[in-house]
């Protein structure tokens, strides 16, 4: 059988690469995309050596033009785009006191208006096919939690869930399925910047929060991505799944 094709934003680094890593695994063609070029190619080196079939292609999703390009190269070079995982994403520490349009503006550019050009990309092509899994990167930020001096990120993040929702209704009469995964605590380079973030000792002091007992790894988000792509999920579909080791439910 030909093999699927599945492309992830945000690829080269984090859940994005773990995503990328375990799609090949199981058999995908992973078409890794980011603004990390170098990056981006040692996680195509990485899959290629263990067997599997990866390209690198660069794509910003704040730029229409240069999302719309890549989705059609991809239709172009494979013949299908089986699986999109829209990965990519920003958090900034921003005080409300400090907050500007412009600061406010890139985060959602990056994490919800990106999302939403990357499916409207995908969309056509799943739609012809009458078939498609199409994965967003939510966070229990927005979902469930406040972040302090992160409104924007609270904000997108939320909004990603919602888009997630009305997608999965729209596109359902295609047969296309849309889901969001929102990841707990996750030892990643976003979460490990000490400002922007919570950092290494941040990290370590939420871990006993964790019913779990541990912080989360890329892997953990990874594996839900290939099930959440996988005909295992046929059936789910507006879905917001979310992977913290129960912290949620421990509150």
């Amino acid at each position: 059988m030909t093999k699927q094709v599945a492309l992830v934003t945000g690829g080269s680094i984090g859940i994005g690469r773990a995503s990328c890593i375990a799609l090949a695994n199981a058999g995908y063609k992973v078409v890794v995309t980011d603004v990390l070029g170098k990056e981006g190619a040692e996680v195509v080196e990485t899959i290629v050596a263990a067997g599997g079939e990866a390209q690198f292609q660069a794509m910003d999703v704040t730029d229409t033009a240069h999302v719309d390009g890549v989705i059609q190269t991809v239709e172009e070079n494979f013949g299908r785009l089986d699986v999109v995982v829209a990965n990519a994403g920003i958090a900034k520490k921003v005080p409300l006191s400090e907050m500007t349009d412009e600061a406010w503006d890139i985060t959602h550019e990056v994490d919800l208006k990106g999302v939403m050009r990357v499916a409207r990309a995908a969309a056509p092509g799943m739609r012809k096919r009458k078939s498609g899994a199409f994965i967003a990167l939510a966070s229990v930020v927005g979902t469930a939690y406040g972040w302090d001096e992160h409104v924007q990120y609270a904000a997108a993040k939320g909004g990603v869930a919602g888009l997630v929702r009305g997608l999965a209704i729209e596109l359902a009469k295609d047969q296309i399925r849309v889901n969001a995964i929102a990841p707990g605590f996750i030892r990643s380079a976003q979460t490990l910047d000490p400002y922007h973030s919570v950092g290494e000792e941040g990290l370590a002091a939420a871990a006993p929060s964790v019913p779990l007992g541990r912080i989360g790894d890329p892997e953990d988000i990874a594996d839900v991505v290939v099930f959440l792509a996988s005909n295992a999920a046929r059936y789910i579909t507006g879905q917001v799944i979310t992977v913290d080791g129960g912290l949620l439910v421990a509150l």
